[in-house]
């Protein structure tokens, strides 16, 4: 009987995503997301809950996503999730489990920047100016 290691999660970007290249020269980009639940415990009292994942991405996926996921952007990811072990320096066996991607989809457009021969169809505002806070 086949089994199913499914995991999709809509977050925020919580790091800056690291690209670097295996041996082999293939890219990897890693990088956490977060995910906040909200919820209200039985006395009446209102929480929040954060979640961290760590994401894997590779190939094309991990030059795309080191391009253009930056910290504080919304994605969804889609993958499967993997569980690592190794022993550290000073002899403990540590434990990671991470999201191996294979989707990334970038919820939120990175803001757009005219390009130099184009004026602003508006000039800035500032948040001191705004009327309201």
């Amino acid at each position: 009987m086949a089994g199913l290691n499914k995991v999709m999660i809509i977050g925020n970007v919580g790091t800056e995503p690291e690209m670097r290249y295996t041996a082999n020269g293939n890219p990897v980009t890693t990088f956490r997301i977060a995910t906040s639940r909200n919820y209200t415990t039985p006395e009446g009292e209102r929480r929040e809950e954060t979640e961290w994942f760590n994401i894997v991405t590779w190939a094309r996926l991990a030059e795309n996503c080191s391009q253009f996921l930056q910290k504080g952007r919304r994605a969804y990811v889609e993958g499967r999730l993997r569980t690592r072990s190794w022993e550290s320096q000073d002899g403990q066996k540590r434990f990671r489990t991470e999201v191996i991607a294979n989707t990334v989809l970038f919820l939120d457009r990175a803001q757009a920047m005219p390009l130099p021969e184009e004026e602003p169809l508006q000039e800035a505002i500032e948040p001191e100016d705004l009327p309201f806070e």
